[in-house]
């Protein structure tokens, strides 16, 4: 595994490999690796001859309030995890290869980005969209690998790429969940004894909801209310938002579909997590 932290070097290195003609699979992080991010190396390592992994916690996509002095870290253990899976090249700039004194350009998808998340996360996709962009120039992926927790990230960044025409493909792939459901994220580490217990209940109230549309329930306010009741039974969960939205523009339907987004954030205590579910009828 090699370990890049230049920008430069980075961008000659993936020049050299695409001149050989190696494709290259690229798993953008922000470190603090579990299964989910594995899942997505793997991915990768069966999509393209070259493996590469990005390891670097984004200022730009951190609120003032939000957790970017506290954002897990271990440079070490996520090493040794990626070089147990044979990646090819480990890519960990530093902030000021990333951002250079005067930076000033950033890049939005407008309407999508303040849907959802965006409400209470402002500028968060913009930082998302802009670092991205800039690992897509810097590497030269083919395909580029992304979760299906993220679920509006992923939406955000295949819209970019489209209207940009970027000749990279996105590829999201499923959720990897903890045995009793909870979503894996990073973030997971925050939550208390009794808050990761109560964290369950994110996957339990959308299975009911699987569980209800697979009855013949179709009624979109009908599926929230119930998932919205459900997580509201759980004394440390505040929600921020319940949804079924449209997969690509993401307003709010009236009516469950194929393909409908059911999306959910929730705050335990000082964690903030999301989960969702897409309709599959």
């Amino acid at each position: 595994m090699k370990v890049i932290t230049a920008v430069a070097g980075m961008r000659d290195e993936a020049r050299r490999l695409k001149a050989e003609g190696f494709s290259i699979g690229f798993v953008p992080t922000m470190g603090y690796l579990h299964e989910g991010h594995l899942s997505l190396v793997r991915a990768a390592r069966q999509g393209a001859a070259i493996v590469v992994v990005s390891i670097f916690v984004n200022p730009t996509q951190f609120g003032p309030a939000e957790d970017l002095s506290s954002y897990p870290k271990d440079f070490a253990r996520d090493a040794a995890m990626l070089e147990k899976e044979d990646i090819d090249i480990l890519f960990c700039p530093d902030r000021a290869e990333m951002y250079p004194p005067g930076y000033k350009t950033y890049i939005e998808v407008h309407d999508l980005q303040s849907k959802l998340c965006g409400r209470s996360r402002p500028g968060h996709f913009q930082g998302v969209c802009t670092v991205v962009a800039k690992f897509f120039e810097i590497v030269a992926p083919d395909i580029a690998y992304f979760g299906q927790k993220d679920a509006q990230q992923a939406i955000i960044l295949e819209r970019m790429a489209r209207d940009l025409n970027l000749s990279v493909r996105i590829e999201v792939r499923p959720i990897v969940r903890e045995p009793d459901g909870l979503a894996m994220s990073s973030r997971n580490s925050y939550l208390n004894p009794a808050e990761r217990r109560a964290a369950s209940i994110l996957f339990r109230s959308l299975q009911e909801a699987k569980t209800m549309i697979a009855a013949g329930e179709r009624q979109a306010g009908v599926v929230v209310s119930r998932i919205t009741e459900l997580i509201g039974r759980e004394p440390l969960a505040r929600i921020d938002y319940v949804e079924a939205v449209d997969p690509d523009a993401l307003d709010p339907v009236d009516a469950i579909g194929d393909g409908t987004l059911l999306a959910v954030a929730v705050n335990f205590g000082r964690t903030r997590l999301i989960d969702n579910w897409t309709v599959r009828l």
